[in-house]
């Protein structure tokens, strides 16, 4: 293999409550970057500004940030102002994909389902009834609710009954503006990893907990089963990767992105998309791929290849 001497800085951990995730997925990216022959520099935006960034030492910046100030849209914005070529997503497609009332309204209006959803604004002088938006919502128990922007299902709470959903947006009040309240779909968990707009594969995930929430996702004690490619139909795994390639479009992506699904009654439920997607041992991206035949080191170096400004 040709060795490039193009100096990756790699921008990784950051300030979000995904800090921790965010240091996992550089770790493993550095060494992978190592192995391809470029150099590798480092920089944590908790110990040194972006706009510190040596302009003269970056070809490419790798980032590997997850969670506010990494992936939605800031740190792009940074790079596009140093004009240094970047991988994954730019400024708008981060920003509306990680801010769940923006990216629902996308969703919407491109006429792909997503579940029935009421967004509480914790900022109204307003008394907030829960009872009633309950019963204007016609839901049924359970119920989901959540930070508008958070990933990692960070201040995820799926809610049995009234009580449990007052004292959760009373939890989730004292750290989020915005939350939005959310029919709870069952069914299979599915997740579609997409590169550079081309979807790859499909996986389907069985938490052992009572959803796949952060520790499900992070922590191999959490057991959660991996089935890939996902146990569903074959009609059906075809449609859902072009539903996740339609997502990627319609929200502007670029690079690699993870969609992620309920599938139910032969229906997908587009919950979200993800921009910057883990990279870490337990990360589904780089198991779709693997499946794939498509190596770590290869997924990083496409990465790297697809990097640019104006994103």
């Amino acid at each position: 293999m040709k060795r490039s001497k193009k100096n990756i800085l790699v921008v990784q951990g950051g300030t979000s409550k995904e800090r921790n995730i965010s240091l996992e997925t550089g770790k493993a990216c550095i060494k992978s970057i190592k192995r391809l022959g470029y150099n590798v520099s480092i920089l944590d935006p908790a110990k040194k500004f972006l706009n510190e960034i040596d302009k003269s030492k970056t070809d490419v910046i790798f980032n590997a940030l997850h969670g506010k100030g990494g992936e939605d849209g800031l740190a792009q914005s940074y790079f596009e102002y140093l004009k240094i070529p970047y991988t994954h997503s730019g400024v708008i497609a981060s920003m509306n994909a990680m801010d769940k009332v923006i990216s629902k309204q996308i969703f919407k209006k491109n006429k792909l389902l997503t579940p029935k959803y009421y967004v509480i604004n914790l900022e109204t002088p307003k008394k907030i009834d829960l009872k009633k938006i309950i019963k204007k919502l016609n839901f049924n128990y359970p119920v989901v609710i959540k930070p508008s922007s958070e990933g990692s299902s960070i201040g995820v709470k799926i809610c049995k009954n009234l009580k449990t959903l007052k004292i959760s947006v009373f939890q989730l009040k004292k750290k989020y503006k915005t939350l939005i309240l959310e029919k709870y779909i069952g069914g299979q968990e599915i997740q579609v990893a997409s590169i550079n707009g081309r979807a790859i594969g499909a996986i389907e995930l069985k938490p052992q907990r009572g959803f796949y929430d952060y520790k499900a996702k992070y922590f191999k004690s959490a057991k959660t089963i991996h089935i890939m490619p996902a146990n569903i139909p074959k009609k059906q795994y075809q449609q859902v990767l072009k539903i996740a390639e339609k997502t990627h479009k319609i929200l502007k992506c670029r690079g690699v992105t993870r969609c992620d699904f309920k599938y139910l009654n032969k229906k997908f439920y587009l919950l979200e998309l993800n921009t910057q997607p883990g990279m870490t041992d337990l990360s589904l991206v780089p198991e779709i791929a693997r499946y794939k035949g498509i190596s770590f080191d290869r997924l990083v170096k496409k990465m790297i290849l697809d990097a640019s400004i104006n994103r």
